[in-house]
């Protein structure tokens, strides 16, 4: 297949043209790209960027693209070897498959895409609810997170006692290796994390939606291309962000109140409270790239694995949630960002209040259905 087939355009996406190449230039001289705002990654994002140079015969756009399209259908055959070997159904990966179509051309376009097949492979591995299986849940889960940091939350799962023992020293000591081998190799390993700091409210994420009204109302502010995406500057801002960053410690804390109150004994309850925790990070974030839906499609389709998972009508939210997306990006977006046409600021409020019933629901059923009540039926 050529360009057209995997981008639907005559060129190559921006982000794999432009930014990725960038990147891969920088890294493949031997140190990561330290005053690029848009690097904004753990030092393990170098691999899946400098992966294309071992594709031989492609330049660095194709060649990311058929690693990312290879990644893909690697994740199918899991999800239909794991659906074969446990005598369930084929929803995970129907939901995988229609999920990503929903989102055209974007996953294939960003490394999140790999991210998600570590943390995807984690959960399968870890339906085993054997020692070893453990242990490899600790390292899939830690090499995912040394990419992208939000793999982590897979851990809030975790069955007490020795199981998550043996999951976090298995996760610490592969972040602790793959660390060292970065910070001995390469300097500015951890120039991301200045990144990090100053992000604002990015268009598109749910703190956005006062400020798209606002713009028709007198609001004085405006967006601007910063910190690697296009973020609203103006009044109010840095509260709506700090407001955002608040909800996000609750979220955490209510996972872990959750944690505490629940019988984490049953088979779905690693994967259903995996979906949860990162629904709860994406709604409450001051980003919402179009490539987090590759993230909650993955889990959900896992999810999807277990007929006595809690999260299937979050699934089918979040399905709904990623046509909305690619209305959002890239069709609405000029529209979205330039002018905050009617059309577009509709279809986005309906794409975030979707993910936002997604979120509740999700944490409702998990509770529901795991978390332990006294003798006397209160709480």
């Amino acid at each position: 297949m050529g360009v057209n087939a995997f981008t639907g355009h005559g060129r190559l996406d921006p982000s794999v043209d432009k930014v990725y190449r960038g990147w891969y230039e920088v890294l493949s001289n031997g140190s990561f790209p330290l005053h690029d705002v848009t690097w904004q990654y753990p030092p393990g994002a170098a691999l899946p960027v400098l992966a294309p140079a071992l594709a031989p015969g492609l330049d660095y756009g194709r060649a990311f693209i058929a690693l990312t399209a290879l990644c893909d259908i690697l994740i199918f055959v899991m999800l239909l070897c794991a659906a074969r070997v446990a005598g369930r159904g084929l929803a995970g990966a129907w939901l995988w498959t229609v999920g990503l179509a929903a989102l055209s051309t974007m996953p294939w376009n960003r490394f999140d895409l790999l991210v998600t097949g570590l943390a995807m492979a984690a959960l399968v591995v870890a339906s085993n609810q054997r020692a070893w299986s453990d242990r490899a849940f600790g390292v899939l889960v830690a090499l995912g997170s040394m990419v992208k940091i939000w793999p982590v939350l897979l851990l809030i799962g975790t069955r007490k006692g020795r199981c998550t023992r043996r999951v976090w020293v298995a996760a610490a000591l592969t972040t602790l290796a793959v660390t060292a081998s970065f910070v001995f190799t390469m300097p500015n390993a951890f120039s991301f994390l200045s990144g990090q700091k100053s992000r604002g409210i990015q268009i598109e994420s749910v703190g956005a939606l006062p400020f798209h009204l606002a713009r028709h109302l007198g609001w004085s502010g405006t967006w601007s291309a910063k910190d690697g995406s296009h973020e609203f500057v103006g009044p109010y801002v840095e509260g709506v962000s700090l407001i955002m960053q608040a909800l996000t410690v609750l979220a955490f804390g209510w996972l872990l109140y959750w944690r505490r109150r629940s019988d984490l004994g049953m088979s779905y309850a690693l994967p259903d409270a995996a979906l949860t925790a990162t629904l709860l990070f994406v709604v409450t974030s001051r980003v919402i790239s179009p490539q987090y839906m590759v993230w909650l499609i993955g889990l959900a389709a896992v999810c999807l694995l277990r007929p006595d998972t809690t999260q299937r009508p979050v699934a089918w939210l979040l399905l709904a949630a990623c046509l909305l997306t690619t209305l959002d990006f890239p069709l609405l977006y000029r529209e979205l960002r330039d002018d905050g046409a009617p059309l577009a600021i509709a279809n986005l409020y309906a794409r975030n209040l979707l993910l936002v019933a997604a979120a509740v629901l999700s944490g409702l059923r998990l509770w529901r259905a795991t978390a332990l009540r006294p003798p006397w039926g209160i709480g």
